[in-house]
């Protein structure tokens, strides 16, 4: 173990201790990428005395979660997923009287207002409830407000068309200068919530849970881990959404089978 692995692990101790936050179990790739950022950042000449700074500084160790959290997202990302829940989850989720949606790792909330769109064309949202979750305050306020900057708009429209959108993109978002507002019609049936998929127990019991390039950045152990925690969470025949990076491996085949290998849509198995 070289120098720059002993510091960061001490580092991700002091995080954990004073945080509650456990970051041990993230890629090395992942941790090493965005601490050597922060370095960049503050301009401290070793990872050492940022762990310092973090034991003294807490806007300095709030700065730090955030460097470390996982928020790449957007409306529609990866429009081929969403284009397969409309034609082989949607059928299975309007067989039950109630919908209960996890969103784990939601992060500023692109994505649940995405599946509340889809779910609002589909004739079904009226009866779903959707619950966004994450480890960042910050990201969970983001998520809870619904307002992203308009330059993005165009992206997610094209996204939006690609994943079967049946209306005007337009119509679920109000313009105002440089930011749009997502409409609170689609906020009607949303909860968020803070959770650790690191440390944390099962959520609640739900009919789906999307977490969806999130363990890409978790080491095996931890996939594992959210994994078996999802399978817990999900009803028999429930559905489980993951990233097109990811798979749920070998080890748990036995809880589910899957409804679309490509776009990683498995089905919790009933024992």
């Amino acid at each position: 173990m070289n120098n720059e692995d002993i510091e960061i692990k001490c580092l991700l101790e002091v995080l954990l201790e004073k945080s509650g936050h456990d970051f041990r179990h993230y890629s090395q790739a992942h941790v090493k990428r965005r601490v050597r950022h922060l370095l960049s950042m503050c301009g401290a000449p070793h990872i050492s005395q940022m762990t310092h700074q973090i034991i003294h500084d807490d806007s300095f160790l709030e700065t730090v979660l955030h460097q470390l959290s996982i928020n790449v997202t957007e409306m529609f990302r990866d429009p081929g997923f969403y284009y397969a829940v409309r034609e082989k989850v949607v059928p299975i989720l309007a067989t039950w009287p109630h919908v209960r949606i996890w969103h784990a790792g939601c992060a500023t909330g692109e994505e649940m207002y995405s599946m509340a769109i889809l779910l609002e064309e589909e004739g079904i949202y009226g009866k779903c409830k959707i619950y966004g979750t994450d480890f960042s305050p910050a990201a969970i306020a983001e998520a809870r407000k619904g307002v992203y900057k308009v330059d993005q708009m165009k992206n997610y429209t094209r996204n939006y068309l690609k994943s079967g959108g049946k209306e005007s993109f337009s119509d679920y978002y109000t313009a105002k200068y440089d930011y749009v507002l997502i409409d609170k019609a689609l906020k009607r049936n949303m909860t968020f919530a803070e959770h650790n998929l690191a440390l944390d127990a099962v959520f609640s019991e739900v009919n789906m849970v999307v977490c969806r390039n999130v363990m890409i950045y978790f080491d095996r152990e931890l996939q594992l881990r959210v994994l078996n925690l999802f399978a817990e969470s999900l009803c028999p025949g429930g559905i489980l959404c993951l990233g097109n990076k990811e798979a749920i491996g070998p080890e748990c085949r036995n809880l589910f089978e899957p409804i679309d290998e490509k776009e990683k849509i498995y089905r919790r198995r009933y024992v």
